[in-house]
């Protein structure tokens, strides 16, 4: 039974090495629309859309704070609830920023291309 599994094991581990020696990268990119960028530019490039996203909610939050601090008219619980969103939207804003300048430095020093960022 050892020698049975051992076997399925190795088959299975041996088939897919002598089909990938195959494999050609150009024809894989161009047939399957695969992205060719390497894994840091990827990681980069994802952080950068997080960020992103994250800014622009925090724009809009610090509009429609703006919008209920107006509509308030006066109402100081109101007044304070649009004042704390503000203040959240503020942070939120900030913590893109400094991600997104902590995203390039790090890039930049794992990079190589320069010892000031």
């Amino acid at each position: 039974m050892k020698r049975f599994v051992y076997g399925v094991l190795s088959w299975i581990i041996l088939v897919p090495s002598i089909a990938l020696a195959q494999w050609n990268v150009t024809t894989l990119n161009t047939t399957a629309k695969l992205p060719a960028g390497t894994l840091r530019g990827i990681i980069t490039q994802v952080m950068n859309w997080f960020l992103a996203i994250v800014g622009i909610i925090g724009i809009i939050g610090f509009v429609i704070s703006g919008i209920l601090y107006f509509l308030a008219a006066g109402d100081e619980g109101k007044m304070g609830t649009a004042k704390n969103a503000m203040t959240y939207s503020i942070i939120g804003v900030v913590v893109a920023l400094m991600g997104y300048v902590i995203i390039q430095a790090v890039n930049t020093l794992l990079g190589g291309t320069s010892a000031l960022f």
